[in-house]
């Protein structure tokens, strides 16, 4: 069951109202979400809405479709069914400009992506050069502030061999930060990187989110979940089956099937 505002107030907990910027409508909708491959329903009529400045992170066991649902918000894949609104625009309808709508919705893979033959700064600056057409003195500038947000400046010249996988994440996130969105999605970010390596990420996360980025994060880190997520909604089998603050789904409120998959993750 998804936890209504009524459900929550009566256990004592935040309602949606009280959490960010709740009104006018949500910056992200997703109706009647279903995606199929083959005979196979990975997303099973998924509704979820994300407020503007809203920290949504998304746990589950594997193959609940957590990742497959944040490909399809920027049509990665392609729903098999459903609507998703998106700044006020459904962006299933025909003749969607697929480009600019990526530019609004940045996303974050656990594999960097990275090209090995360039700089940190060219990495982060390839997309407003050539996609957004900035000029390369303009893109470059706008490459090293957004590596700035990251805390690797003083990196911009060096290439991925020469960082540590936090550091390539976080150059990662760079380039997603440098076209502006008004929505990140990260698809388990710090699955790649070494425990020792895990703490520089997730930094970077809650500086984004004191700056008030929009942000849906899939990732088994349920103690940054617990700290830093406005919701937390928990998936399976393709459906959400529970979503609310995270004092609800890590405590001991929750349903059993919760706390059994927490405990699992928390244990390994």
């Amino acid at each position: 069951m998804q936890v209504s505002k009524q459900a929550a107030g009566a256990r004592g907990l935040p309602t949606d109202a009280e959490g960010p910027e709740q009104s006018g409508p949500p910056l992200l909708e997703i109706r009647g979400l279903r995606k199929h491959f083959g005979a196979t329903e990975v997303l099973r009529g998924i509704d979820l809405s994300i407020a503007r400045r809203e920290l949504v992170f998304i746990i589950g066991p594997s193959g609940s479709g957590k990742s497959t649902l944040l490909r399809c918000c920027n049509r990665l894949e392609e729903p098999s069914a459903g609507e998703i609104w998106f700044e006020g625009s459904n962006l299933l309808a025909p003749g969607t400009d697929l480009n600019a709508m990526r530019r609004r919705i940045g996303m974050v893979f656990q594999s960097f992506n990275l090209y090995p033959h360039l700089s940190a700064r060219d990495n982060v600056a390839l997309a407003l050069i050539h996609v957004l057409k900035r000029p390369r003195d303009e893109a470059h500038a706008r490459a090293i502030e957004a590596l700035r947000k990251v805390g690797l400046a003083d990196r911009g010249d060096a290439r991925p061999a020469e960082l540590s996988g936090g550091q390539q994440q976080r150059v990662a996130i760079a380039r997603a930060l440098a076209l502006e969105p008004a929505i990140v999605l990260f698809d388990e970010p710090t699955s790649a990187l070494d425990p020792e390596l895990v703490g520089s990420v997730l930094a970077v996360l809650r500086e984004l989110r004191s700056a008030g980025m929009t942000m849906m994060v899939v990732s088994h880190e349920m103690g940054f979940a617990r700290g830093a997520a406005d919701r937390v909604v928990f998936m399976e089998s393709g459906r959400i089956i529970e979503q609310g603050p995270p004092a609800l789904i890590f405590g001991p409120q929750a349903p059993a099937r919760i706390r059994e998959f927490v405990a699992s993750v928390e244990h390994r």
